[in-house]
């Protein structure tokens, strides 16, 4: 009875400790993620003292920074004196001075594992060779097709851990760094994943109260494939299903710590258990000031970054240069990405008889993506959502046929370029043939390289390609199917705040990006539609919009669309700032289309202007604007062809006129929402729990990574390999499996360029309702209450109340 009460207790654990990790996804879909997910019920200063204390990881940069940051008056000393009093700690101004001028303190120690205690100083670190032989075999269990050679066994659909065993069990390397025989170790070891994670704990001998802490210590030393094996159980989750992979690989890390006890000498052994219980006792005080008083610091400067974006809200409508209340010529609906920001207030500005809209840019559509070829759809919606229809892809004739040909051709040629029989002679005889294209590509000749998605079709090919909702998408008979789709329709245009006034055309822009030799490409397009382009989304959208059937339901429930109204969809390049638009079944007046076209043209002229500065600074012509945003797109040597989300650090649910004119520098989620549009707060329930939560994970991706990018970054983007496929990348050529954000993405070489600031939300609504929705979703209540995201209430009359942590608003002066 004693033993089932210890395994139950063991398996808690383990749980608890995978429960931390956050998920990464393939490159094909990566999105940003929220590398704090598993601690969001934990207050933000508590967690930036644990993981500290645990493994090392920073929740705050050096102090050196906040006082630059100082020093250039982004922060000022009173705010920090404020902020530290909601800590207890009442400071004087010049105990703040004395802080931001002394120098670092020692970095705590980590918790110690017994594979840190092992290292010896004449052979290679322990630590590195464990994650090197562990990489390399999950990379080979993982791959999608990049291996020549696939791994012994792969056939069998063996279970992680018992595939490992297998191969550990055929690996000669532990004898490089010293290690005796594990094979005779290995053989005593359960085959199932449970049994053997029992069987090390019995070795082990974990004290109380800290194994939680150890496993959770274990996954950290392998942190990015912990999160590739954590995307696989998120994934079979979503579908109501589960998965083991995760508590399988801790069982991994496990048994090498076993098997390292074995050998070890009883005086390590006791070094280690000393250490355990050091850090177990440990003096935490210390250290939680330290991370108090950066949090402290951390306000002042978000409070300064706030009050910049505040004083620019209109007070009254009137005041605001929003387009009049007549009847519209032109409604634009863009995504609430930062980037549409910049080029929504310049579209505005240079036609007047324009409004523009902020959605989420799957615009509603819970859909995935069937593409001719594939063996899998592909999600066209927030992560955090399971698909509830598919739309799949439509060729004209047979070219499905012939994009199937070409896929299995340019397969074959691979194989036999990178066969071992045929790859020495295939260089030697035609590895000269590819020079030419070498010097095209160094020299900028060629096209931007062809998305992925696009493979198997020429441009001209590729423009002939609609999607369409599968006939499956909607269920029951004629009419319940139609019912259903006036359904979707009128959530759609409820959320878009489009039930009256409609203009004469109304755009909707998804958006995606170009860029050339870049494993992340999948990073720079739309995150709401897990990191595909909006193409689909907003095609499949204007098509159910334009349907005749579905306007006339949807007069039958108080939405009149006017029969002269015309639905297109386009695409937002946000590495050019260029539009395209996508042909329908209904087409506007030509001379309105023509004026929209040059309307679009200004507005991308304008956007680059403003851009290019960041990148190429001293560009004040717009075509040159223009040619050099075209060659970053097509240089496979590019590492920064846009910034994309960096410096986001607001989100903003609120009636256009509110921002409208306002430069908020390409750093605010724009959402727009009218409460007295939404009696039942449905959209607004809608945009706390989806985009809301979104632009949170957006957000703490690029902190994480520009804190500590080495644990929650993905390092020099020139030493990245793609590994697995398409499953992550290395940087070099071993390692762990790297995660978020690569340095360039975050640093232009001498300054910081994305500013590490939690998410300020402002958000234009009743408080009640705002309680009542954070009260029915946990994870927004952990969001606020512990101070992941800070949320403030915009009132009618412009002033602003933050929510405090716990409940109850507080009026805030900016």
């Amino acid at each position: 009875m004693k033993e089932e009460i210890m395994q139950k207790q063991w398996e808690e654990a383990v749980q608890q400790a995978c429960a931390r990790i956050a998920p990464v996804w393939p490159l094909d879909s990566f999105v940003a993620v929220n590398p704090y997910w598993g601690f969001v019920e934990q207050d933000f200063a508590e967690t930036a003292v644990y993981l500290n204390r645990l493994s090392g990881e920073k929740l705050f940069l050096d102090r050196s920074w906040f006082r630059q940051q100082w020093e250039a008056g982004k922060m000022r000393i009173e705010d920090v004196q404020a902020a530290a009093a909601d800590f207890a700690q009442t400071l004087s101004s010049s105990e703040v001075h004395r802080y931001l001028r002394r120098e670092e303190t020692p970095p705590t120690q980590p918790l110690a594992l017994l594979s840190n205690v092992l290292h010896r100083p004449d052979a290679p670190a322990l630590e590195d060779f464990l994650l090197d032989q562990i990489g390399q075999f999950l990379a080979a269990y993982y791959d999608r097709g990049q291996a020549a050679w696939t791994r012994p066994g792969a056939a069998d659909e063996q279970g992680l851990f018992d595939a490992w065993r297998q191969y550990a069990l055929r690996n000669r390397s532990a004898s490089v760094i010293g290690i005796g025989d594990i094979r005779r170790i290995l053989l005593q070891v359960p085959r199932e994943a449970a049994a053997a994670r029992q069987w090390a704990l019995e070795i082990l001998q974990i004290p109380d109260g800290l194994l939680s802490d150890y496993l959770l210590a274990l996954l950290k030393s392998i942190g990015g494939w912990a999160s590739w094996c954590r995307y696989q159980v998120w994934q079979a989750e979503l579908q109501g299903k589960s998965r083991s992979d995760l508590p399988e690989l801790l069982s991994i890390r496990l048994v090498w710590e076993a098997m390292l006890h074995a050998f070890a000498s009883p005086e390590k052994r006791k070094q280690w258990r000393n250490g355990l219980r050091r850090w177990q006792h440990g003096e935490v005080q210390p250290l939680q000031r330290e991370m108090e008083l950066r949090e402290a610091c951390l306000r002042a400067l978000e409070k300064n970054f706030r009050q910049g974006i505040a004083r620019q809200f209109h007070r009254r409508r009137e005041d605001s240069p929003v387009a009049s209340a007549t009847r519209p010529r032109l409604q634009a609906a863009f995504c609430i990405d930062v980037r549409s920001e910049v080029f929504r207030r310049h579209l505005e500005s240079v036609m007047e008889d324009a409004q523009t809209i902020g959605f989420a840019g799957f615009f509603g559509v819970p859909l995935q993506y069937q593409r001719a070829g594939e063996c899998h759809a592909r999600g066209h919606l927030p992560v955090l959502l399971p698909a509830k229809m598919t739309a799949q892809e439509s060729l004209p004739g047979n070219l499905q046929e012939k994009r199937l040909g070409r896929l299995r051709r340019r397969a074959e040629w691979k194989q036999f370029k990178t066969a071992a029989a045929s790859c020495f002679s295939f260089v030697e005889s035609s590895g000269v043939a590819y020079g030419f294209r070498m010097l095209s590509e160094s020299l900028g000749w060629q096209q931007p390289s062809q998305a992925p998605d696009q493979a198997g079709l020429s441009a001209d090919e590729m423009r002939q390609v609609h999607p369409v909702l599968a006939d499956a998408a909607f269920t029951g008979n004629a009419e319940a199917k139609a019912e259903a789709k006036t359904e979707l329709a009128e959530e759609i245009l409820r959320g878009l705040g489009l039930t009256q006034s409609f203009a004469e055309l109304v755009l909707l822009f998804g958006h995606g990006s170009t860029t050339t030799n870049n494993a992340h490409r999948a990073g720079l397009d739309c995150g709401a539609c897990a990191g595909q382009t909006g193409e689909v989304s907003a095609r499949v959208t204007v098509d159910l919009l334009n349907d005749a059937a579905v306007r006339s339901g949807l007069r039958q429930r108080g939405i009149a669309i006017p029969s002269d109204t015309v639905f297109l969809a386009g695409m937002h390049d946000t590495t050019l700032d260029q539009t395209q638009l996508y042909p329908s079944s209904l087409a506007p007046a030509p001379e309105l289309l023509q004026e929209v076209r040059e309307a679009l043209q200004r507005a991308g002229d304008l956007t680059r202007l403003e851009r290019i500065t960041k990148l190429v600074p001293g560009v004040s012509d717009s075509q040159q604007a223009e040619r050099l945003l075209t060659w970053r797109g097509k240089d496979w040597s590019q590492v920064r062809p846009e910034w994309a989300l960096a410096g986001n650090a607001a989100f903003i649910a609120a009636p256009r006129w509110r921002t409208a004119g306002a430069n908020l520098a390409g750093r605010a989620f724009l959402h727009d929402y009218d409460a007295k549009k939404d009696a039942d707060f449905a959209v607004l329930t809608l945009i706390m729990t989806a985009p809301l939560v979104v632009a949170s994970w957006i957000n703490l991706q690029y902190y994480g990574s520009t804190v500590d990018n080495l644990r929650q970054g993905s390092g020099n983007k020139v030493l990245h390999n793609v590994v697995g496929g398409l499953v992550g990348v290395l940087e070099g050529n071993g390692g762990d499996l790297r995660v978020g954000l690569a340095v360039q993405s975050l640093l232009d070489g001498y300054e910081l360029r994305h500013e590490p600031l939690r998410l300020s939300v402002f958000i234009e609504a009743p408080q009640a309702a705002m309680d009542q929705i954070i009260a029915a979703h946990a994870v927004l209540t952990n969001l606020v209450d512990k101070r992941w995201i800070i949320l403030f209430q915009i009132n009618e009359d412009g002033t602003l109340h933050e929510r405090l942590p716990g409940g109850g608003w507080q009026t805030r002066a900016m």
